[in-house]
Parts: C-alpha cells; structure tokens; sequence
C-alpha cells in the first residue's frame, strides 16, 4: 500500500543566495513562515511540523530553465503588487488563461515563479 504522498510534489527547494533577504521576501509577500536550521538552510513551514519547501544559499547558481513552480492566490492583483513592493519583479501578466489568472515573478535572487487564481 502507498502512501497519499507517493509520486506527488512533496518538497521545492529555491536557490537563496541571501538567505535573509529570500526569507523576508517570501514573508512579506506571501506571509510564509520559516524554520531556521542557522545561516545554511530555511525550511518553509506547511501545515503543523510538515515543511513544504527550503530556501538554501548554498544550493546551485540559478539557471533558467528548470520547473516552474505555481503558488495559488485568491487576490492576484494584490500578489503582483507585494511582489513588486517587496523587491521582486512581475515579469509576465497578469493574464488570462483558460483556467483564471496568472503571472510570472523573479525574486531578489532570480528565480522565477508563477502565481494563479480562479478569477
């Protein structure tokens, strides 16, 4: 028996350069929490004990063409303007596709990233 967890996203790790600027970013804008395992590593909190993700300064240079990873927001005009107040960079839309309304973001380190919602 597999668990619900099986052949699912379970963990994205983004390149953080500056780790506390990564962290304040990500805070400000989408009000993510972190656990601090020292100046190497921040693990980003999910729900209870479970982490989602990590922002490490140590992991490769960012480079294009890697996965791109989708955040859900129900404001998505409000998201594109904490990314942008916070120090990152709207690069695409918003726009529409056929299932809502998306765009694309660079954070202070580079990394893209999109954001989506229903309307």
């Amino acid at each position: 028996m597999t668990s619900p967890r099986h052949n699912r996203i379970d963990y994205i790790e983004i390149s953080a350069p500056d780790l506390e600027a990564s962290k304040r970013f990500y805070g400000d804008v989408f009000g993510w929490e972190f656990n601090d395992y020292g100046p190497g590593y921040a693990g980003i909190r999910g729900t209870g004990d479970h982490e989602v993700g990590g922002l490490n300064p140590q992991g490769p240079e960012h480079r294009g063409g890697g996965a791109l990873v989708l955040l859900f927001s129900d404001d998505l005009d409000a998201a594109a303007v904490a990314v942008e107040s916070a120090g990152g960079r709207v690069t695409q839309g918003p726009y529409a596709f056929p299932g809502g309304r998306r765009f694309h973001f660079t954070d202070p380190a580079g990394n893209e990233l999109g954001v989506w919602s229903e309307s």
